[in-house]
């Protein structure tokens, strides 16, 4: 049985060509004239479809000094997430251009939704489909909010147990979504081609009867084509004008030359033999960190009550996941709170209510 999502009347399944997609992300390197650019050339390359990511350093993150804030290994070391994302972000006055842009080229462009601002532009955009990244897989709230939209959703899985995956999409089914499709991914950057793990494609589409794809961190091609053999209907890339301009994310993204060929070999590669054992990667720990979970974004004094206010959804990971939230609302500080401090059970009075 093959089974299939649909965006912009192209049906996306194994029984054709993957779905090729180019991801923009950082790599506008801050101009939107290069943005434009990268598109423009993506869609030389006969890509299937186009991919930015929609938030800003502020919906991602909160500006904090303290040690949780800190990226400590990668390609992003030495810095904060905020300054991070202030860097890499695609303004969201740059959308409406972007996708007027897409319109011309004929071509698809959807988005990353990295909170419920995001989706709301998004929406405004009349964006095809919305794709959750690997860090917001479990921020189930968000989840049932894109779900809402009634659009195609694509979810990447990286760092996920089936546990996890299966809670993210039982929330999109329940709160509405009909059209999703599975990446299989491992959140490392770039990944060693040796831990992509791709029989998992197969195991993925057995457990949870919906298209999968593959979400590559690899250098080259080699395995978005394994990938296509073993059955994956979408594969997403990042793309770069040029790595030598250097920017957040070039370090492990295509050049148009390099997505030309991957286009092309992409629809030789149908078949595969092998068995799936899933697993996910021990590199992945390091990016956990990338995660959204509970933080405390202003001071309280013990034995204050906690309001929607007081806490956010946003990365790192180190805090409550974010399906905890409406358990923590109307619980009492057990502690003086700091702006930054991790939201966790011991810093809360579990048995009082509101």
């Amino acid at each position: 049985m093959s089974f299939s999502i649909t965006i912009n009347g192209r049906e996306i399944n194994k029984e054709q060509p993957p779905y090729i997609i180019a991801e923009v992300s950082a790599n506008h390197n801050g101009s939107l004239l290069r943005a434009k650019k990268t598109m423009e050339a993506a869609s030389s390359c006969g890509v299937d479809a186009i991919k930015i990511q929609t938030y800003t350093a502020d919906t991602l993150t909160i500006n904090c000094d303290s040690e949780d804030f800190q990226i400590k290994s990668g390609l992003w070391e030495g810095r904060s997430l905020y300054s991070l994302y202030e860097d890499a972000h695609t303004p969201y006055d740059w959308h409406k251009d972007l996708f007027d842009l897409a319109q011309r080229l004929g071509i698809t462009l959807f988005s990353t939704a990295f909170d419920e601002t995001a989706v709301d532009l998004l929406v405004h955009l009349k964006t095809p489909a919305f794709k959750v990244a690997s860090f917001e897989m479990t921020d189930i709230p968000l989840i049932k909010y894109i779900a809402k939209q009634k659009k195609p959703m694509l979810i990447s899985t990286g760092m996920a147990s089936i546990d996890e995956i299966s809670e993210a999409v039982e929330a999109a089914r329940s709160s509405g979504c009909e059209s999703i499709l599975l990446f299989h991914c491992i959140s490392s950057y770039p990944t060693p081609v040796e831990q992509s793990n791709l029989r998992n494609i197969q195991l993925l589409e057995k457990k949870f009867s919906l298209a999968i794809g593959l979400s590559d961190h690899t250098l080259g091609h080699s395995a978005a084509i394994a990938a296509t053999a073993l059955g994956a209907s979408a594969i997403e890339k990042h793309f770069t004008l040029s790595r030598k301009d250097k920017g957040p994310d070039s370090d492990f993204s295509m050049e148009p030359e390099e997505m030309q060929t991957l286009v092309s070999a992409a629809k030789q590669s149908f078949y595969a033999l092998g068995n799936s054992d899933f697993s996910r990667s021990k590199i992945e720990a390091e990016s956990i960190v990338f995660r959204r979970s509970l933080y405390f974004v202003e001071d309280l004094e013990i034995g204050t009550v906690i309001k929607p206010e007081h806490i956010r959804r946003i990365r790192p990971g180190y805090g409550l996941a974010p399906k905890y939230f409406d358990d923590v609302i109307g619980k009492k500080t057990r502690k003086k709170i700091t702006r930054g401090d991790r939201v966790l059970w011991d810093a809360i009075e579990v048995e009082t209510k509101l």
